[in-house]
């Protein structure tokens, strides 16, 4: 975290006006509109005529969408250089994209979110599901955490600040634009203070813990909103438990368990900032002395600690993302069987499991398999009590399925 308040500008120069009667627009190859017209929000380079004057856009551009005949699709940001060419806005081509168009969009996902929780500390923008392409919005009371992970929603950034000011108010907005995906747009990594200041860690609560963010330095945005429900979850199960939690960052599982009764926690994690925040966290809610929080590396850890013959009523396992890449699925699948082998020699007989996978690129099918085997190869057997996702603040688009990223299984062992 900064030991100095930061404040810096919005991103320079304003996002250029939209006319929609000005509007560059691009045409779709014969047949290219099939998948949008039935809802899907994506438009790929392979679907559209990708003559000079598309080619010659700048990445992010809005553009008006049209069909082989020349019938309107709707508004996008698109970007030439890239497979994922075009993400629609708004079926409407006449409608400008504009602060009204952010205002409403982002009103009507805040009712939501309040209608599903009572604090203010949850995912405002989950993107797509929110119709807002490539942005995500976290929000901790008065600080929102802004990741635009689109080209399009980069040079919009002007915009949207000026939007979610009119809607929120917001102390502090933090643009936390360091997210692999901005490589694939063409886009610099970059974290900054685009209003107000921080200085220190955020803090939050959810399910009767307290708990610190880091949302200058810490992963995603400084706190996993999606994971709200499973810790409560499991934290129902933890009274008078003996409790580990395998990559337990800054706490979330670890402190939702001791609150709820647990006998004992112990957390594993490599970073020491985050340990510093988990400690710090147990500290504000009353439990520092059932906790305990580990820095080392966790296959290791886990090996040791059944080698040494301990055993844990609960064993929480959610890792970093295995699978950055469609590549990497094959190790990641690997690695999620030996994490459940480990994990599952951990934990006692009667005990609970719970495996987690953030992988997108992992199939929730070949997540179940790859435990279904670890489970085999520790010589467990068991039942899944819970096969869940990420929170309500996460929704998903319903034509784009691929984005319920988060897999989370709850198992009684044997």
């Amino acid at each position: 975290m900064a030991d100095t308040a930061t404040m810096l500008a919005a991103p320079a120069g304003a996002a250029e006006s939209d006319d929609p009667a000005r509007r560059p627009v691009v045409t779709l190859l014969p047949g290219g509109h099939r998948r949008a017209e039935a809802g899907h929000p994506w438009i790929f380079s392979n679907e559209i005529a990708m003559d000079a004057a598309a080619k010659a856009l700048a990445p992010g551009a809005l553009v008006t969408l049209r069909r082989s005949d020349e019938r309107p699709l709707g508004v996008a940001m698109f970007n030439p250089h890239t497979l994922l060419a075009a993400r629609l806005l708004d079926r409407d081509v006449a409608r400008p994209i504009g602060k009204r168009f952010f205002v409403r969009h982002l009103e009507r996902a805040l009712r939501l979110r309040e209608r599903l929780y009572r604090a203010p500390s949850y995912r405002l923008v989950h993107a797509e599901a929110d119709g807002l392409p490539g942005l995500v919005i976290d929000r901790f009371g008065a600080v929102l955490v802004v990741q635009a992970n689109a080209a399009g929603m980069d040079r919009l950034m002007p915009v949207v600040l000026d939007a979610l000011q009119q809607v929120l108010t917001p102390e502090t907005i933090v643009l936390r634009n360091d997210t692999p995906a901005r490589a694939l747009e063409g886009l610099p990594a970059e974290t900054r203070v685009a209003v107000g200041q921080v200085d220190r860690p955020v803090e939050l609560e959810e399910n009767g813990a307290s708990y610190e963010a880091d949302v200058l330095a810490g992963q995603k945005t400084g706190w996993f909103f999606d994971q709200r429900d499973n810790r409560g979850f499991i934290a129902g199960l933890a009274g008078g438990a003996r409790v580990l939690d395998l990559y337990c960052y800054s706490g979330g599982f670890s402190i939702a368990a001791a609150c709820a009764g647990a006998a004992s926690v112990l957390g594993i994690d490599r970073s020491e900032p985050a340990l510093a925040l988990a400690e710090a966290a147990a500290q504000r809610s009353a439990v520092a002395e059932r906790c305990v929080f580990r820095r080392a590396e966790v296959f290791a850890e886990a090996a040791a600690l059944g080698a040494a013959g301990e055993r844990f009523d609960i064993v929480i396992a959610d890792p970093p993302p295995f699978a950055r890449s469609k590549r990497d699925v094959g190790a990641a699948l690997r690695g999620y069987r030996k994490l459940a082998r480990l994990a599952a020699q951990l934990t006692a007989p009667g005990g609970f499991l719970f495996l987690a996978s953030c992988s997108h690129n992992v199939a929730a099918d070949d997540f179940a398999e790859a435990v279904r085997r670890g489970l085999a190869d520790a010589g467990r057997g068991g039942r899944i009590l819970r096969n869940a996702g990420a929170s309500s603040d996460h929704p998903v688009h319903p034509a784009l399925p691929e984005t319920a990223y988060l897999k989370a299984l709850t198992l009684a062992l044997d």
